[in-house]
């Protein structure tokens, strides 16, 4: 995955995150009394757990890219690395304040 790809692959996220909050929030304006369901409860619950899966994920990942990134910076990976095309990989940068699971609330 190229520095470009995952820049926009993180912008698509970021929006889809923004689009399914501002959502909820619509419903829950509409109609005050679905916060005290309990399948609406059960959805915070999911999406609190979704949000700690997503960062779980993106942890795992940029440990897999700094162990790729190291190996083959090491010697004698670095000899052969460059002319066998294997360049270094980007981190998944998330927007700030992702590094924690954020509650859900409405």
């Amino acid at each position: 995955m190229t520095k470009e790809n995952l820049q926009q692959f993180q912008a698509t996220q970021s929006q889809l995150g923004s689009s399914v909050h501002s959502m909820l929030n619509v419903i829950v304006e509409q109609y005050p009394d679905i916060k005290a369901t309990q399948n609406f409860r059960d959805l915070q619950a999911q999406l609190e757990g979704t949000e700690n899966r997503i960062k779980f994920a993106r942890d795992n990942f940029n440990t897999a890219v700094q162990d790729y990134n190291s190996y083959i910076k090491s010697f004698p990976q670095n000899m052969f690395a460059s002319g066998w095309g294997y360049t270094e990989r980007p981190y998944f940068a998330a927007d700030s304040g992702a590094s924690k699971a954020p509650s859900v609330n409405f």
